[in-house]
């Protein structure tokens, strides 16, 4: 989570919302841009967004004023959670490049303390991600961006902190989903999807235990429930996790034992 763009560090096709070859959109398709987050262990990761800009093959770059622009405390999107980012008409045909654009008002809230977020020096000229996808006249498609702000947020050796985006996205045709409940509370878990030896997404639990993945392929993985070092509970695995596309899979409540 002066000026700049924030690149993508990769991002999964958009999705075919609907296309009714009756309706008279002309040669244009619809894209909805939605803002979602992965956990981190910080009181607040604050990102000033101002616009998004779109590569188009057909009309060059093209750039959609954010509907509420302003700064959002990205730790407010998890678990499922999203808002609405922007809203984009634009000639079907194929997408090249996309790219966000922040204004100066970027920090993170550490135990309390507000600390501004420096910037890498080349985000200013524009990092780019590529990002391949035909769009459909009459489409409407739905796309979210995944700021996964717990490895986005560098603390410097001198104390300071920089802000190195990581960023996911995906689609409702990649939209698999797990949820479930985790307790106690006293474990201080964190929950992992992971995907042979990757992890691919990470959830903080709700104050109720409650965690939610979006996003997800569909594929089997292993679900990695960690508890905090600190407080001498054990962890637990669950493995051969099945994820389909548009489905959620209900993990139920696990609870953790003390180790002995």
């Amino acid at each position: 989570m002066k000026n700049l763009f924030l690149s993508f560090a990769a991002i999964a096709a958009l999705s075919l919302v609907s296309c009714d070859s009756s309706d008279d959109s002309g040669n244009t398709a619809k894209l909805n841009v939605k803002l979602t987050d992965a956990p981190a262990k910080y009181d607040a990761v604050k990102i000033d967004i101002k616009s998004v800009e779109i590569n188009s093959d057909q009309s060059g770059w093209n750039s959609f004023s954010v509907i509420k622009p302003g700064v959002y405390n990205l730790l407010d999107f998890r678990n499922g959670m999203d808002m609405l980012l922007a809203e984009a008409e634009l000639p079907a045909g194929r997408i090249s490049q996309m790219r966000l654009v922040l204004g100066n008002n970027n920090s993170v809230v550490v135990d309390g303390v507000e600390y501004p977020l420096s910037t890498p020096s080349a985000m200013q000229s524009g990092l780019k991600f590529n990002w391949q996808q035909t769009l459909v006249a009459g489409g409407a498609y739905n796309v979210w961006i995944d700021f996964d702000a717990g490895r986005s947020i560098v603390k410097q050796g001198n104390g300071t902190y920089a802000l190195k985006p990581v960023i996911r996205t995906f689609s409702e045709l990649t939209d698999g989903q797990i949820k479930g409940y985790v307790l106690p509370q006293d474990a201080k878990s964190l929950i992992h999807v992971i995907n042979v030896n990757d992890t691919i997404a990470t959830a903080l639990p709700n104050a109720d235990g409650f965690f939610m993945f979006k996003g997800l392929p569909s594929a089997t993985y292993k679900v990695s429930y960690d508890a905090d070092a600190s407080t001498g509970y054990g962890d637990v695995n669950k493995e051969n996790v099945s994820v389909t596309y548009g489905q959620v899979t209900n993990l139920g409540t696990t609870t953790l034992v003390k180790a002995n």
